[in-house]
């Protein structure tokens, strides 16, 4: 067989996540929440199987997988798993993850809703974080607890500050699993998975879907690791919606000229600020 040739990220942005349209180069709208089954013992098996995508959408969704499938091409990743916000895929990860007596780790640049998460409903359920500067090398590593720290948050560039994490640095951290938000990036500006990383976090409502008409939050990484956060978030609730997914999908086919189109843009007004005389 002949190997195709490696797909640029902005070509896999449009081929990607097609895998069960068969011809059809749009996806199928699937705003099914049940599905028939055969019996009892065919609803058992779909009952107590991982991410079933045709059983009940709170546990998967064919068009929610789609759009999983997409990211995950696009993140160079082995799997990801769908939210119904951002803030959804935040709370439901460090729940899976983390419980009374852990410890995290996260930069103080963060979004507002992800503090606000962290000090208020982290610290009630008796998870401890210590929060660093992003800009200080080695900070994260240095705040780890060795056999406490069950996660470390990054999230660069940040919102709204734009602050950077060093990726490789967060890649290397030994012991406890490393998550970055990656929002403001999406996976066309950086792939923190190929830097060591162990999940690639977005709000998918920003960039990714990118014409305002859908909520969702998404994360990438290995497949077990997500099949574990997905046992919690099935319970967790923060469930997207098949419609959302479908306009993130139609999203992430024009990611790469929206890509290309905001950088030359930011790169317009910088050059202009740059020379304009009353800007210092």
């Amino acid at each position: 067989m002949v190997t195709p040739p490696k797909q640029s990220p902005a070509t896999q942005a449009i081929t990607a996540g097609r895998a069960h349209s068969g011809k059809s180069l749009a996806p199928a709208l699937w705003a099914s929440s049940t599905w028939e089954s055969d019996g009892l013992d065919d609803a058992n098996r779909r009952a107590t199987s991982t991410r079933h995508n045709d059983f009940y959408s709170r546990y998967a969704n064919p068009t929610v997988e789609q759009f999983e499938h997409a990211v995950a091409e696009l993140e160079g990743a082995e799997a990801a798993l769908a939210f119904g916000s951002g803030m959804g895929a935040i709370a439901a990860t460090v729940f899976a993850l983390c419980g009374t007596g852990s410890h995290i780790v996260a930069q103080r640049q963060l979004y507002a809703g992800t503090l606000a998460f962290l000090q208020g409903p982290c610290q009630r359920m008796g998870i401890d974080v210590t929060f660093i500067d992003v800009s200080t090398p080695g900070a994260f590593a240095e705040a780890v607890i060795p056999g406490r720290t069950m996660l470390v948050i990054a999230e660069s560039p940040s919102n709204p500050r734009l602050e950077l994490a060093d990726l490789d640095e967060l890649g290397s951290i030994r012991g406890p699993l490393t998550l970055v938000d990656s929002t403001f990036a999406t996976p066309l500006g950086q792939q923190p998975l190929a830097h060591g990383v162990d999940i690639s976090l977005h709000s998918a409502t920003k960039g990714i879907a990118g014409h305002n008409d859908a909520t969702l939050g998404v994360i990438a990484g290995d497949c077990d690791l997500l099949d574990d956060i997905w046992a919690y978030a099935v319970l967790h609730g923060s469930t997207p919606s098949p419609f959302d997914a479908l306009n993130a999908l139609r999203g992430i086919r024009t990611l790469g000229v929206r890509t290309r189109q905001q950088n030359e843009s930011a790169r317009s007004v910088a050059v202009m600020l740059a020379d304009h005389p009353m800007v210092s």
